[in-house]
C-alpha cells in the first residue's frame, strides 16, 4: 500500500512523529543532571573559596590581645550585658602598600582618627563618638615595639597609638572613660581608600570650595562624590578648610562617615555582587582586628546586627572639651559633660544630639586651636508608670543632651 507521495507505509511513514528511543531520552537526562552537578560544585567551590579568600584576608591583633591580658584586672567591667563598645582606629602609618605617599615611613605611627561606637543591647541605635587625637590625657605604661614599657605620663591621646600600638590607645580610652572595649578596628590610608572605591564613591555636601595642595583636595562647593583619594584629603585636611581646627576635621569626617554608612545600606551595594564582593575584599584585607573579630562569620554578625538601623538612628558627636589652658593647641575634657557622656554609654542609656551652630569660616581663632564644643544640656524625659502599675507616674531622669548629628542629616540642605 502506498499514500499519495507513493511512498510505502502511508501517512505514518511520511508524517508521523517519531519519538526519540528510550535509551536516547535516557541518556539526555543523565547529561542533564551531570551538568547541574557541575554547576552545583563549581559554584560550592567558588564560595568556599570566596569566603576562605575573605576570611584569610583579616590580620589578627594578637599581641594586642595578650597586652590587654596582662592587664585585665585593672580594665573596666562590663556593665550592660550585650552591648558592644569597638575602638575604631584610623592609622597615619607610612608603611604599607599604597602609604608611602603620604609621608616618610619613620617606623612609627600615630592615630589619625579614633572612634568609640556603641551598639546598645538591643541594636536599635548606634552611637559614634570621636576622640580628638590633641586632647591631653594620662596615658599608662605601656609595651613598645622593642620590648620595653614606656612609664606613666600626661600626654596628647594619639601618643598612645604610636607607643604603643592598639592595645595602649585600648588602656588609655578605658582609663578616660571608664567603659569596657569590647573589641577594636585598625585601619590605614590605603585600606580607605579602596573601601571608598568598592563602593563607588561617597556624596558629600561642601559649603564652600576646597583647595588643599597637602591634603591632594580641590573641590567646588555643593553636593560632590568624592573617590579614595579626595575622600581621603578630605577627612583628613585640617589647616586649610574652615577655621582650621581640628573640631571641623572631625565634624567632617562624622559627615563623611555618615554618607558611607547610607551608601552601604544603600540596595546599591548591599544586593550588588559586582559592588558588594570588592567592598568585602577591601575592607577584609584593609582591618587589623582582635582575635573576637577576626574571622568572616564574627563580622557578618557583626554587620547583621547593626544593618537595619535607621540612619536618623546613628549618631555622631564629639567628647564635650576645650582648649588647654596650658596650650590652646591642645584639648581638655569638659567636666561634669564628658562623663555625663561616658556614663549614658557604659550604663548603656539613651544619647541624643543637636546639630551644631553656625559659625564664620572666617572667625578669628589661633592657629592650631581648638574650638570648645558646647556643653550638654538635658532634657526632660516622657513620664513612666511606677512599677507597681498604678495610675500615676514617675518622671525618669532627664537625658543629656550633646552637640552632633546623625547619619541622615549628611546631605545639602
Amino acid at each position: 500500500m502506498t499514500d499519495s507521495s507513493g511512498i510505502p507505509g502511508g501517512s505514518d511513514a511520511a508524517g508521523g512523529e517519531r519519538r526519540p528511543p528510550r535509551d536516547r531520552r535516557r541518556r539526555l537526562l543523565r547529561w542533564i543532571g551531570l551538568g547541574l552537578t557541575l554547576l552545583v560544585l563549581v559554584g560550592a567551590a567558588t564560595g568556599w573559596w570566596l569566603y576562605n579568600k575573605l576570611d584569610g584576608n583579616i590580620t589578627e591583633d594578637t599581641s594586642a590581645a595578650a597586652e590587654l591580658e596582662r592587664y585585665e584586672r585593672e580594665r573596666p567591667a562590663h556593665l550592660a550585658t550585650g552591648a558592644q563598645n569597638i575602638l575604631l582606629i584610623g592609622s597615619d602609618s607610612r608603611s604599607g602598600r599604597g602609604n608611602a605617599g603620604y609621608g616618610e615611613d619613620k617606623g612609627t605611627q600615630r592615630s589619625d582618627t579614633t572612634i568609640l561606637l556603641h551598639l546598645p543591647q538591643d541594636r536599635r541605635s548606634a552611637t559614634a563618638v570621636s576622640i580628638p587625637r590633641d586632647l591631653m590625657t594620662e596615658i599608662p605604661s605601656c609595651l613598645q615595639p622593642d620590648g620595653s614599657r614606656t612609664a606613666t605620663s600626661f600626654a596628647q591621646f594619639n601618643w598612645a597609638f604610636e607607643w604603643g600600638g592598639a592595645a595602649c590607645t585600648i588602656r588609655t580610652v578605658e582609663k578616660l572613660t571608664g567603659i569596657r572595649i569590647d573589641h577594636h578596628m585598625v585601619i590605614d590610608f590605603s585600606g580607605f581608600k579602596r573601601m571608598v572605591d568598592a563602593v563607588g564613591g561617597v556624596e558629600v555636601c561642601l559649603k564652600e570650595p576646597v583647595d588643599d595642595v597637602q591634603a591632594k583636595v580641590k573641590l567646588p562647593p555643593g553636593l560632590q562624590t568624592l573617590r579614595g583619594e579626595q575622600a581621603l584629603g578630605f577627612v583628613r585636611a585640617r589647616h586649610s578648610l574652615g577655621n582650621g581646627s581640628d573640631t571641623e576635621r572631625m565634624e567632617r569626617q562624622q559627615q563623611f562617615l555618615g554618607s558611607l554608612v547610607k551608601k552601604v545600606q544603600s540596595n546599591g551595594v548591599l544586593l550588588n555582587p559586582t559592588r558588594l564582593y570588592p567592598l568585602l575584599d577591601a575592607a577584609t584585607s584593609s582591618l587589623t582586628t582582635d582575635p573576637g573579630l577576626a574571622s568572616l562569620r564574627n563580622m557578618y554578625e557583626l554587620v547583621r546586627g547593626v544593618r537595619g538601623i535607621p540612619t536618623d538612628r546613628i549618631t555622631f558627636l564629639t567628647v564635650p572639651r576645650r582648649p588647654y589652658a596650658p596650650n590652646p593647641n591642645r584639648d581638655e575634657l569638659v567636666e561634669p559633660d564628658a562623663e555625663r557622656l561616658f556614663r549614658q554609654l557604659r550604663e548603656d542609656r539613651p544619647v541624643t544630639v543637636t546639630p551644631p551652630e553656625e559659625t564664620s569660616s572666617a572667625a578669628v581663632r589661633t592657629p592650631g586651636a581648638a574650638s570648645p564644643t558646647p556643653s550638654a544640656t538635658t532634657t526632660d524625659a516622657v513620664p513612666e508608670g511606677n512599677s507597681a502599675g498604678e495610675g500615676t507616674s514617675t518622671p525618669s531622669a532627664p537625658i543629656p543632651t550633646f552637640t552632633g548629628t546623625t547619619a541622615g542629616n549628611t546631605g545639602c540642605r
